[in-house]
């Protein structure tokens, strides 16, 4: 499982000129579900990227977490993270999550966050999205469940 986080100001989703998901300062979340994911490293990820501590306190310092600063988290399902571009110029997407599997567990992670008590908003799984950010900084942080302790 991978998590591209961009701490951003604000940022929205759009699904045929209609807003789906929109936030403002938190975290944009990009999901990439393979077929070796299940909910238990979903819960790993979850834990991690709840706990980043990646605002800025009063001195400067990266020591705020999302909770800490009132942030909301937008959650957005993108296969396209396990793109093995290794061979030719086409990436391929054999490492993707099947589509009903990763769906259930996006569907997971989204009614974890909730759990959580954080506002959270999503783009629509499977569907051509627009999303527009700005990003805080920038900060862009990966989450690789395979590289994960």
């Amino acid at each position: 499982m991978r998590f591209l986080i961009q701490r951003v100001n604000h940022a929205k989703v759009t699904v045929d000129a209609k807003v789906t998901g929109q936030i403002d300062k938190g975290f944009l979340v990009f999901i990439g579900i393979s077929n070796e994911d299940n909910e238990l490293i979903a819960d790993k990820l979850i834990k991690k990227l709840t706990g980043l501590r990646i605002f800025e306190d009063e001195q400067g310092k990266t020591n705020l977490a999302l909770k800490d600063v009132n942030g909301s988290l937008l959650l957005v399902s993108q296969f396209t993270l396990y793109a093995d571009c290794k061979k030719g110029n086409r990436p391929s997407f054999v490492h993707a999550g099947a589509p009903d599997k990763a769906n259930q567990l996006y569907e997971y992670i989204i009614s974890k966050c909730k759990e959580q008590h954080f506002v959270v908003e999503t783009g629509i799984f499977g569907a051509d999205m627009k999303v527009e950010l700005e990003n805080d900084g920038p900060f862009t942080i990966i989450l690789d469940s395979a590289e994960l302790s």
